[in-house]
């Protein structure tokens, strides 16, 4: 498509974060057209194997504006990694693109991947600003850490899962993540968020061929706890697929795409 000179093309400026005291890196897909565009940051898991940038891309063909970013000690950024950190570097950069003139920070949303979609919740939680938010295969670490403490055999499970996952980060170890988990038990339970995004659309999407994050622990109690506050404003898919939705990639771009349309732009 051209587009006349005095119309801003589109582009993937790489773009950086300050936070607690490391340098995020980050890609943003900016669409055509002069701005400001709504703006959706996209959280990936751990260790961010799947980052969803197809997600990303169709997101910007549809008008958005659409983020992608690094937490610390995470894919070269410095610092450590942790759960804390992730949350930490999840607010802060969903703070700071609403002061990116790029960018509309009365359309701003989240989405978030895995633990990503863990972050994402609990970060629209804590921040009003955050218009919309959707969770995919989303990491409840409340019942994580509540079957880590009543069972050495899961806790040794998980323990030896995440020392495999630890190539692309730094600072960490998987008993470190474990115990974070555990000393977190309550505070990160997902169904105790449903008060706060009582007034905001919720979309929660459940995978059910999923050893990683299985819908009986993941998904299905957390839609109940949703419903029965109620988050009236709540949507809920299960595909029938794997963690990273291998095989429901477009699934997925039309689910998101589809809730975004109806509540963040319209």
């Amino acid at each position: 498509m051209a587009h006349s000179a005095l119309t801003p093309p589109a582009g993937t400026p790489a773009v950086t974060f300050d936070s607690g005291g490391e340098r995020l890196l980050g890609v943003l897909h900016l669409p055509a057209g002069p701005g400001p565009h709504p703006i959706v940051v996209l959280l990936h898991g751990f260790p961010g194997n799947e980052r969803n940038f197809d997600l990303a891309q169709a997101l910007r063909r549809a008008g958005y504006a659409a983020l992608v970013f690094h937490y610390r000690g995470s894919w070269g950024v410095g610092g450590s990694y942790s759960w804390r950190h992730v949350l930490e570097d999840a607010a802060r950069v969903v703070a700071a693109v609403r002061e990116d003139s790029r960018l509309d920070p009365a359309r701003l949303g989240v989405v978030g991947h895995s633990m990503g979609g863990f972050a994402a919740l609990m970060t629209a939680a804590a921040d009003p600003a955050v218009r919309a938010v959707a969770s995919v295969a989303g990491f409840d670490v409340g019942p994580a850490a509540a079957a880590c403490l009543a069972d050495p055999a899961v806790r040794a499970a998980y323990v030896r899962d995440f020392e495999g996952e630890l190539l692309p980060l730094r600072g960490t170890s998987g008993a470190a993540l474990v115990a974070e988990m555990e000393a977190n038990a309550q505070e990160w339970r997902l169904a105790s968020l449903a008060p706060r995004l009582a007034d905001r659309p919720v979309l929660l999407i459940g995978t059910g061929r999923d050893p990683v994050t299985p819908a009986e622990t993941h998904h299905h109690p957390l839609v109940r706890a949703f419903d029965a506050h109620p988050v009236p404003r709540l949507e809920h898919h299960l595909f029938l697929t794997d963690h990273a939705l291998s095989d429901h990639r477009l699934e997925l771009i039309h689910t998101v795409t589809d809730f975004l349309d109806r509540t963040l732009t319209a």
